[in-house]
């Protein structure tokens, strides 16, 4: 189980500021439903003083993107628009006593749609995508990834991942990601002289269904549950996970697309890149 402060638990089960702002002067919309976190939010500002007089956020995530997303509404209230830009993703983390760091990635998700709210309220085109693709399950360009290792001093691939959601997929871009922190961080490539970093340990079998338990327990499950369905877990073998669609779920004709485009893509994010779902008929 992912370890959660007092005060994430707190914004997880108790947001602040769901919702739109009854006018809408800026809007931003991050992420996807097929990445698994998606984030809205809009702001209220009064134009004289250019001061953020509401702001509600409408996200579909785990426990980590509400309550980002709920500090950050209550963050911004009352500043100025280049106040609020000022603030980070780790202010956000800060905020909220710490996220895991598997959980970072939540909190650039609510700068991100702070930045396209602000751009939006300005009047300012919709950014576009700047930099190549360079992990195209999550859609993550090389701009976005220098931009977070710079701002949050990242100094391995792992945290890359756990910043941006990178190299969370099928792991196919996991070589240029190396080489884009290299580059960054002003490093010699690796040349086979045994200083690279060793990999780390292979992840035994009671360890990797223990880990899968809690992604589907902590991360999918509460997920589904918003919107009246749940899910088990039946059986593990390899990397085949089978697992039981309960509630609303069992019976939504959508139920395939939430197995390829929520469940899998979590469980290869947080587990391993090679797992594939598949639905108990039993």
């Amino acid at each position: 189980m992912w370890e959660y402060t007092d005060r994430v638990m707190d914004h997880f089960e108790n947001p602040r500021n769901v919702g739109v702002v009854s006018r809408i002067d800026g809007e931003g919309q991050v992420g996807s439903l097929s990445c698994g976190d998606a984030l809205r939010l809009t702001i209220q500002v009064d134009k004289d003083r250019d001061v953020i007089e509401d702001a509600k956020f409408q996200t579909f995530g785990c426990a980590s993107a509400i309550a980002s997303s709920s500090a950050l509404t209550e963050m911004i209230k009352g500043k100025t628009v280049d106040q609020a830009l000022n603030i980070t993703n780790q202010d956000i983390a800060d905020f909220l006593g710490g996220l895991p760091r598997e959980k970072m990635h939540c909190s650039v998700m609510g700068q991100e749609a702070l930045e396209a709210a602000v751009a939006n309220y300005r009047g300012l085109p919709p950014r576009a995508v700047q930099g190549d693709v360079v992990c195209h399950c999550f859609g993550v360009t090389e701009q976005e990834i220098e931009k977070v290792i710079r701002a949050n001093r990242l100094t391995s691939v792992e945290e890359i991942t756990q910043f941006t959601k990178a190299g969370g997929g099928c792991g196919k871009c996991l070589p240029e990601l190396e080489a884009i922190l290299d580059r960054v961080l002003h490093k010699k490539p690796s040349n086979g002289s045994g200083n690279a970093e060793k990999a780390p340990p292979k992840m035994t079998a009671l360890k990797r269904i223990k880990l899968i338990e809690e992604v589907i327990s902590d991360e999918i499950a509460p997920a589904l549950m918003r919107d009246g369905g749940d899910i088990e877990l039946v059986d593990v073998d390899g990397n085949e996970v089978v697992v039981a669609l309960k509630g609303a779920c069992s019976s939504c004709p959508a139920s395939k697309r939430t197995l390829a485009d929520f469940v899998t893509d979590r469980l290869r994010a947080l587990v391993d890149p090679n797992i594939v779902v598949r639905e108990s008929r039993s």
